[in-house]
């Protein structure tokens, strides 16, 4: 087999100017700050920060939450230098095919749709479960058949997979009404969080913090690698590139300013959670809402439970977002079926990726347990961060005067350390988790070398 090519580059256009009258240049530093948040603010704050706590940090949740968000810093770094200086909808993605070459950029590709359409239909599900919950309090809770898929014996998880085709079709429309919807769910899950700040923060008893660190500090690294979930989506604001008015300016601030704001709101929140009540009574499916509860704060808790829902919206939408135009840049380079190409000269939107995924993430939210498989978005985000930050040693390298609007800083330092945080995390995580992770990789694989090999638009021009 002749494997030349394989680790050819595209050109760096940071502008795109090609693609310009595509897709629509409408946001700026303030929406891509918001689908940041959106992103990353979700089933994080209000069903794992619990989780993590009881099961394996205790109050020590603080400190995995703090090693996440180091790594994620490194990589938050590293992301918006290449954003600045690389550009482009396919992120991670492009970034790696003009580093690292298209075998490397290949394996981003498909693990960053592995990352996202996973990670939207487990949030789907989560989603369904907190919708069914309210429903069920006002005496309108659906038939079980309607909430579990055949495998755990019902029918169908319709809010689930009905919540996918909803956001589809507002994706549809257009980026501008997106990210408006977005801007008013973020508005909505901060006022909860800033709600439950407030109340929480009157019931305080520090005697809920001894010991601090039950499980010792393999327990605060195995709640990092739990929790890392929760800062899935920041990179997913690069994948605006094409969509923003000044990328090289925007997109960094986008991404590092959401990225901030939503550590120190997880380390607020899971401070006062463990300190509010003891640690092992949070393992509950929404331990916010619950902890507003057990205090005598009813009209809390729902409130808390609206910015949930609210919270995983937005969560959903700007991974199905980021989802697309992943695939619209492997699309547009001949890796996946040009097919998929295709702006709609109306909408300026990617609309037949946004329907075929869409039904296909519908199908996994309605009909599919997803439960462990979730583990695989852990691994696949910690994949990508690792790749990332490895390219920008890359391309210091290999293109030295590229223009950098914006440079990580202490380089290669930085990065270097961004890759080791990543690749600790990963070895954290299950072996299973790493066997299913193998499994996509070489289905990758297969179609790479049987047809994304010959059509890409480089082998055509080499040709």
């Amino acid at each position: 087999m002749n494997f030349s090519g394989l680790l050819r580059t595209k050109v760096i256009n940071a502008d795109h100017a090609s693609y310009t009258g595509e897709l629509r240049r409408v946001l700026g530093p303030l929406d891509l700050t918001l689908l940041g948040i959106g992103a990353i603010i979700g089933a994080g704050i209000f069903v794992l920060t619990g989780v993590a706590a009881a099961t394996q940090a205790g109050p020590a949740i603080i400190l995995s939450y703090m090693v996440a968000g180091v790594a994620c810093a490194f990589s938050a770094l590293a992301y918006a230098e290449l954003a600045a200086s690389v550009g482009g909808c396919g992120s991670a993605y492009g970034y790696s095919y003009a580093g690292l070459g298209e075998i490397v950029a290949w394996i981003i590709g498909w693990d960053l749709i592995l990352e996202y359409g996973v990670a939207t239909s487990a949030v789907a599900i989560g989603w369904s479960g907190y919708v069914n919950n309210a429903l069920a309090a006002v005496g309108l809770a659906l038939p079980e058949f309607l909430t579990k898929g055949p495998l755990e014996d019902g029918l169908i998880n319709l809010p689930a997979a009905l919540i996918v085709l909803i956001l589809a079709a507002l994706l549809s429309l257009g980026v501008r009404e997106s990210a408006r919807f977005n801007a008013i769910m973020v508005v909505v899950k901060l006022i909860a969080i800033a709600i439950f700040i407030l109340v929480a923060a009157s019931h305080v008893q520090p005697a809920n913090w001894s010991p601090f660190m039950p499980f010792g500090w393999n327990g605060v690294m195995g709640g990092a690698a739990l929790i890392f979930f929760a800062y899935v989506g920041f990179d997913a604001v690069s994948t605006a590139a094409e969509e923003a008015r000044h990328p090289q300016r925007d997109l960094p601030i986008g991404i590092l300013v959401s990225l901030a704001v939503c550590t120190f709101i997880y380390i607020l929140v899971s401070g006062l959670l463990t300190a509010v009540v003891a640690y092992p009574s949070l393992n509950v499916g929404s331990p916010v809402a619950d902890v507003m509860l057990r205090l005598g704060y009813p009209w809390a808790a729902g409130l808390v439970a609206a910015g949930a829902i609210a919270g995983l919206t937005t969560v959903m939408l700007v991974l199905f977002y980021g989802l697309t135009r992943v695939f619209l840049a492997m699309s547009r380079d001949g890796l996946l079926p040009p097919v998929f190409a295709r702006v709609n000269p109306r909408t300026r939107t990617p609309i037949r990726v946004i329907v075929v995924s869409g039904l296909l993430m519908a199908v996994v939210a309605g009909l599919t347990p997803i439960g462990e498989v979730a583990e695989l978005v852990n691994i696949g985000t910690l994949a990508a961060f690792f790749l990332v930050c490895l390219g920008v040693i890359s391309l210091r390298a290999s293109h030295p005067d590229l223009p950098r609007p914006f440079k990580t800083p202490w380089s290669p330092l930085v990065p270097l350390l961004g890759a080791i945080s990543c690749l600790y995390l990963m070895l954290n995580l299950p072996l299973v988790t790493w066997l299913r992770f193998g499994l996509w990789l070489a289905l990758g694989f297969v179609i790479y070398f049987t047809y994304s090999r010959h059509h890409s638009a480089l082998a055509t021009v080499e040709s």
